[in-house]
């Protein structure tokens, strides 16, 4: 639910007092302006914070992750300021609670949503690329592209890099933005691939439907090599606690058994803890389909 959103000249001109201005009913999420709310949202906090930018302005990076509804990586998790970028130095605001950028760019790109002007995603990934690691920087590429409900394309991606000439992190976008792989569910899943390359095995492909002889369709593995019938599954804890999501998972196994397809369960610690084990089984059962296919 929306709450009203005022400044403080406007609150004025309709005969709020200064002291009722100051009143604990209202939140001010910045100088000059109030909302109607003491325990405001994000949204709100945003809503009133553009009455008083610059209208160049737009909400960025953490906060354009949130207000995108884009899985946060974790060294950006603990980031609550309110984050605006505008295009020119002059124009950047000068208010408490506010954490103002330059771009430097002579047009952001942003997207209009919730009645807010936010950087887009591409350009998001961008400016929040130089605090973090490959790894991290993949996997928030990979958030942004997910098979359902994407926000962009790993080809807007590499369109926006190729027009910055000069940015801190621009190098990392550069090797990261090759591993992005749109079509992925979750940031796990990410992080499972990225194992399995940086180990030396080839790449799996993602959501990739596997199909039977007569090309019927079986399932839509996390990770797989279809040519050589395996599939490589990330099996989060909703997998166990989630009764429906534990009966679909069987049914989506015996299908693929039946039809010769070797799976391999992947869980948390083998991504987190222990990957090498992971990565044993991985090129195990790679050298065996080979084997047989030789036969």
């Amino acid at each position: 639910m929306a709450h009203e959103v005022f400044t403080v000249s406007e609150g004025l001109s309709r005969g709020i007092s200064a002291q009722a201005l100051r009143s604990r009913r209202l939140s001010a999420p910045t100088s000059g302006v109030r909302i109607d709310d003491p325990d405001p949202s994000l949204i709100d906090r945003c809503r009133a914070i553009a009455r008083v930018v610059h209208p160049n302005a737009a909400f960025a990076r953490s906060t354009a992750l949130r207000l995108l509804g884009v899985e946060l990586p974790w060294q950006l998790e603990e980031d609550h300021a309110i984050h605006v970028v505008t295009p020119r130095r002059g124009e950047r605001p000068q208010r408490y609670a506010i954490r103002p950028h330059f771009c430097g760019q002579k047009k952001l790109d942003v997207v209009h949503r919730l009645g807010l002007r936010i950087t887009s995603a591409p350009q998001t990934w961008l400016q929040v690329s130089h605090g973090l690691t490959r790894d991290s920087l993949v996997g928030l590429g990979d958030a942004m592209t997910r098979r359902k409900n994407p926000l962009t394309t790993v080809d807007e991606l590499e369109l926006l890099l190729r027009e910055t000439f000069k940015m801190r992190g621009l190098a990392l976008c550069r090797e990261a933005v090759e591993l992005v792989r749109s079509g992925t569910d979750s940031s796990m899943e990410s992080r499972l691939r990225l194992i399995i390359i940086d180990a030396g095995l080839p790449e799996p492909l993602v959501n990739v439907p596997a199909l039977d002889t007569t090309g019927q369709f079986l399932a839509l593995p996390d990770l797989s090599y279809p040519e050589l019938k395996i599939a490589v599954e990330y099996d989060g804890d909703h997998h166990r606690t989630d009764p429906a999501t534990w009966r679909r998972d069987v049914e989506r196994r015996q299908l693929l058994e039946g039809a010769g397809w070797l799976i391999i369960t992947a869980t948390a610690d083998d991504v987190i803890r222990y990957p090498d084990r992971l990565i044993r089984r991985i090129r195990a059962a790679i050298r065996a389909r080979k084997i047989q296919q030789e036969r």
